[in-house]
């Protein structure tokens, strides 16, 4: 309940297709695709808030000219300070050489930023410290143009240890053993070898080394690196690459776990995480834009030839629906309909939950996110109230009343903002005790609407993974109000594992519902099953990851759904509040219906889309019984 989930990055991709002229002449600036990443960045600034980073390759540039140029920034702001720092170079040539200012070759040389190949990226570290050294993109430098290479990506791999020692055994002293490195340097040492292969080739031909440079940037097989680096790869990721020569590509995981989105025209190709932010940048319809593929690279050339290719088999496709229901942006036309759909579903549960007295319950929402949802449970609180009345009315049987038609057509769900956030506050204060106390006045409420010991109020948000902020907080916050009950309702179904693909969930011992389904088990007195999935998950801990199951889902096995809400329901419940708490998850089955074409449950039901994601759980399952506080991956 309206806690801060960080979670997966976002990324930008541009490509001009025409002259740099061509959009200063029509657009009225050399900065069209400078603008145009900054900002489809702030667009996506929710996907990223511990760092930023952006890259810019020029095409053409004559030897001893800088033609690759890279900016990061961990900064407070960091999208501010990018930009900022990138106008300051504008800004001072428009004070210095006037005269030249729409000369778009002057500036293309003179500003490290205006060209024709633009990376934007925004970070959420999963992984590593919030250093300058961990913001994308990363830049892996040659003297060769082709062998330049600038990475930057949505991505987490479960199987960082094996690619790092695959690196060794291929001769490479890998400085980290980090994801962004090991993708950094596998598709470079591919990236190396194909370069060497077409030199080869050419030199036999006899051309020169000269000539051969500008062959190898024509004839360079971009997807074929790609299969080539890819091949172990485990995780969900969308990672942009740029060539310093002038390709570049856009690639996905073959489960299509991340999202990528992008945009062609004869002017622009453009690639990011989020569809509406391309619609809204560029003044398009949702027909213009395309998905790309799982398994696919986008790769454009530089010669300006564009083209989806098949780098891994695309297998189940199970896109994220977590990321739907809590991440994405709502403004996307299908995510819009699926959130409505997830609170829609949710109608029948809380209609029981109230014993169906719809005049006597006030229904809200918290955080924003959930309005949309919140919207969907009106909708599904609406159809069944009209239900009632049309049975109401039928029921007089041509006794027909117009006092009492008008009291039955009178009846309404009520709905209210009762909880406004106080952006507003922020506390200095360290010593807990205080510092709770500033939480807990975070939001603000409206008085005066819940009448006291009579009204249920039913809130809905997008998810409850720890439980923390409600007990601190929310709950104290609604019981002011003196309702009869609270009933707290999440549009996510229970989290019962972690994630590892890029979302900050990574802690099994975090989860309510896991608490809530061990405290369970302590006091049935079934705790001999915690033991045997430990010894479970020991005995497979060494097998390759193939051979790997989730053995953590025996632990939900002995309970039903409505226990373990009830248990979380007590586990979150201060002991000073008055009113009676309930909690009702979304069904695994009422999300899959909601949002058919995103089946990437495992956060819900266990089932990983990867090999991987059965490793890192048990392994969570592991550091949780030895009491160790670090993600299992």
């Amino acid at each position: 309940m309206s806690e801060t989930i960080k979670h997966e990055c976002g990324i930008v991709l541009i490509r001009l297709l025409k002259p740099l002229d061509y959009y200063r002449q029509k657009y009225g600036s050399a900065r069209y695709a400078l603008n145009k990443l900054n900002l489809l960045m702030e667009k996506q600034h929710n996907r990223g808030q511990d760092g930023a980073g952006v890259a810019c390759i020029k095409f053409d540039v004559p030897p001893g000219h800088r033609y690759i140029g890279r900016y990061r920034s961990n900064a407070a702001q960091p999208l501010k300070d990018i930009f900022e720092k990138l106008n300051s170079y504008y800004e001072e040539m428009r004070r210095d050489n006037p005269e030249k200012f729409k000369d778009t070759e002057y500036l293309k040389a003179n500003h490290p930023f205006i060209g024709e190949l633009l990376m934007g990226h925004l970070r959420y570290g999963t992984f590593g410290k919030n250093s300058i050294e961990n913001c994308h993109p990363f830049l892996r430098q040659n003297n060769w143009m082709s062998r330049n290479l600038v990475v930057a990506g949505n991505f987490n791999l479960t199987n960082v240890d094996e690619q790092f020692n695959q690196l060794i055994e291929l001769g490479q002293h890998p400085k980290e053993m980090a994801d962004t490195v090991t993708v950094l340097e596998k598709i470079g040492h591919f990236l190396d070898n194909e370069n060497e292969r077409l030199f080869r080739e050419f030199k036999r031909q006899g051309h020169d080394n000269a000539e051969i440079s500008r062959l190898i940037a024509r004839d360079l097989d971009v997807a074929e690196i790609l299969r080539q680096a890819s091949k172990r790869f485990d995780g969900g990721y969308v990672i942009t690459g740029m060539i310093g020569h002038g390709d570049a590509f856009v690639v996905r995981d073959p489960n299509g776990i991340r999202p990528c989105f992008y945009l062609q025209n004869d002017e622009v190709v453009v690639a990011t995480s989020e569809r509406p932010v391309l619609q809204t940048a560029f003044n398009i319809p949702l027909e213009e834009i395309r998905e790309l593929p799982p398994g696919s690279a986008l790769i454009i050339k530089k010669d300006g030839r564009v083209a989806e290719e098949v780098i891994r088999e695309p297998k189940e496709r199970l896109s994220c629906s977590f990321e739907r229901i809590y991440f994405s942006r709502g403004s996307d036309a299908d995510i819009y309909r699926e959130r409505k759909a997830l609170g829609k579903n949710l109608s029948k549960q809380i209609l029981e939950a109230i014993n169906y007295d719809i005049d006597n319950t006030v229904f809200s929402y918290i955080p924003n996110t959930a309005e949309t949802a919140f919207f969907g449970l009106v909708h599904g609180m609406n159809q069944w109230l009209n239900e009632e009345k049309n049975r109401q009315i039928t029921a007089l049987n041509g006794t027909l009343d117009a006092d009492v038609v008008n009291r039955i057509l009178s009846r309404s769900v009520r709905t209210e903002k009762i909880a406004i956030k106080d952006a507003k506050i922020r506390t200095f204060i360290t010593d807990d005790l205080h510092r709770d106390e500033m939480v807990a006045h975070v939001y603000d409420v409206t008085y005066g609407i819940v009448r006291k010991d009579i009204d249920t109020l039913v809130i809905i948000d997008d998810s409850i993974v720890r439980g923390t902020t409600l007990k601190q907080s929310i709950l104290r916050i609604l019981d002011r109000l003196g309702p009869k009950k609270i009933i707290i309702v999440s549009s996510a179904p229970q989290i019962r594992y972690p994630d590892c693909y890029g979302i900050d969930m990574a802690k099994l011992g975090d989860f309510i519902a896991f608490q809530a389904a061990v405290d369970l088990h302590r006091e049935r007195g079934t705790e001999y099953v915690i033991d045997e999935v430990y010894e479970q998950c020991i005995a497979q801990d060494s097998y390759p990851k193939e051979e790997i199951r989730n053995v953590v889902q025996n632990i939900y096995k002995h309970f039903t759904d409505e226990e373990i809400s009830d248990r979380i329901a007590k586990l979150v419940t201060p002991a000073d509040i008055h009113a009676e708490v309930a909690v009702i998850y979304q069904k695994l089955e009422s999300l899959h219906e909601a949002c058919p074409n995103h089946r990437g449950d495992w956060y819900f039901s266990g089932n990983y889309p990867t090999p991987g994601g059965n490793k890192v759980v048990n392994r969570a399952f592991i550091n949780f019984y030895n009491k160790v506080n670090e993600r299992a991956y």
